[in-house]
């Protein structure tokens, strides 16, 4: 009965993944490569979208912290939020017929309220796992279930819409992701619960919170180390649509094979994760996992077809899952230090505030694909592109993101959680709750 609580809490993790991943994908190729709106609008629009996510992520994680109600603090923001953030995200992807500002001004209120929905729910349902889960082993064995959902999630969310899109339209790929997302994290109800001791312990006020989370050196280096690792991951899988467009000159179905194949791959690494992370604690297996993701990036300068973009892709799925098996458990061992710093439990705007600064990475890297666009002449009407968008390409896939991870590896150098850290902050708190 345990584990299938823990699995069914874990299964809002298919919700979390397919929405986002899907979203990060495939919504600037959907919105300039189909539907035509110009490029250096949606780079717009991104921007202005990652403003809304500085103000969003960490109110809405203070606000989360202090709410009191007879059902929880985090249980009835999941409950209230989790449908209409279905049917937002169906709209999402069926915008009106019009051009110009118009259909600009619909995709934008409609990323936002996309992120508010995703914010709300998202937040208050990661927000649950360091409170339910407190030591190292359950966090590494209920992170690898969260995370094994969460793979199925992404290769949903990342490698089935090509094969909706171009039988179904994207219309379809909207309803039926908006269904799953709705069921996900109903289901992951089933399996939560809080600790309502939590919630008779004084909060901070609003300064003193953010204050104290802006000055904490774990945070602060895990979540800029997270920055760049978000950057690099988000950046390849936007650029892989054109990619294998443009470079392999593949159809859509070959698409979602390569991508599969990383999350193949990751889906069975998931599990050897999870054992490394028990041996070797959570900042070395993450660091080990940040050189690992860059090295198999390499080949991605030379892959010249189908095959070798498959057995590459693959690659990237080793390193992949020891990066999304950790970074909650990193910021799980964040929050159990701040306790003993403020004695108070403040998943929420721990949570908020590292969503509130990784977001930025959706803004880096529109930015970044629109530097090479517009620079590389990139043209959606024609199907030859220029030599240096074929290049431009191959350093959206491999150069920059390789870039990014050095500097995340950098901070996470100075990362102060390690292992024997960890052991004796979670000893100390055992002790102060008994």
């Amino acid at each position: 009965m345990i584990k299938l609580k823990k699995l069914a809490y874990s299964f809002g993790a298919v919700g979390t993944a397919l929405s986002y991943q899907a979203f990060s994908t495939y919504i600037i190729f959907f919105y300039v490569d189909v539907v035509k709106m110009p490029a250096h609008l949606a780079a717009i629009g991104m921007l202005i979208w990652a403003i809304w996510n500085a103000i969003n992520d960490p109110l809405f994680g203070f606000i989360s912290d202090r709410t009191r109600t007879p059902w929880g603090r985090r249980i009835p923001y999941i409950a209230l939020t989790a449908i209409p953030f279905g049917i937002i995200y169906f709209l999402l992807w069926t915008p009106p017929l019009v051009e110009g500002m118009s259909l600009f001004f619909y995709f934008l209120i409609f990323i936002c309220l996309f992120d508010l929905c995703y914010t709300i729910v998202v937040l208050n349902w990661a927000s649950l796992f360091p409170e339910m889960f407190p030591s190292l082993s359950e966090r590494a064995e209920v992170n690898s279930y969260r995370q094994a959902f969460g793979m199925g999630g992404l290769m949903l969310g990342i490698a089935l819409p090509p094969l909706i899109y171009s039988t179904m339209g994207w219309r379809w790929m909207g309803a039926i992701f908006g269904l799953i997302i709705i069921l996900a994290y109903l289901v992951s109800l089933l399996g939560s619960r809080e600790n309502r001791a939590y919630e008779m312990v004084e909060q901070l006020g609003v300064k003193q919170a953010f204050k104290s989370t802006f000055v904490n050196r774990s945070f602060l280096t895990f979540v800029f180390a997270n920055l760049f690792v978000q950057y690099a991951f988000v950046i390849i899988l936007a650029s892989i649509p054109f990619y294998a467009k443009y470079v392999l000159q593949v159809k859509e179905k070959q698409t979602s094979v390569i991508l599969f194949s990383t999350f193949l791959v990751a889906l069975f690494m998931m599990f050897v994760w999870r054992k490394i992370v028990v041996k070797l604690g959570a900042k070395n297996s993450y660091m080990a996992a940040l050189m690992i993701l860059g090295l198999v990036l390499i080949p991605f300068f030379f892959v010249k077809n189908f095959i070798a973009a498959v057995i590459s892709a693959a690659f990237i799925g080793t390193g992949l899952a020891g990066i999304i098996l950790v970074a909650d458990v990193l910021i799980s061992d964040i929050i159990d230090e701040d306790e003993l710093k403020t004695g108070t439990r403040r998943e929420g705007i721990y949570f908020g505030t590292n969503a509130f600064i990784t977001r930025f990475a959706i803004a880096l890297e529109s930015a970044t694909i629109g530097f090479i666009f517009y620079f590389t002449q990139y043209n959606p009407h024609v199907f030859a592109q220029t030599k240096e968008f074929l290049l431009g390409l191959r350093f959206l896939v491999a150069g920059f993101p390789i870039l990014a991870l050095v500097v995340a590896l950098i901070f996470m150098r100075y990362y102060p959680l390690g292992k024997d850290k960890q052991q004796e902050i979670r000893t100390r708190l055992d002790k102060l709750h008994q």
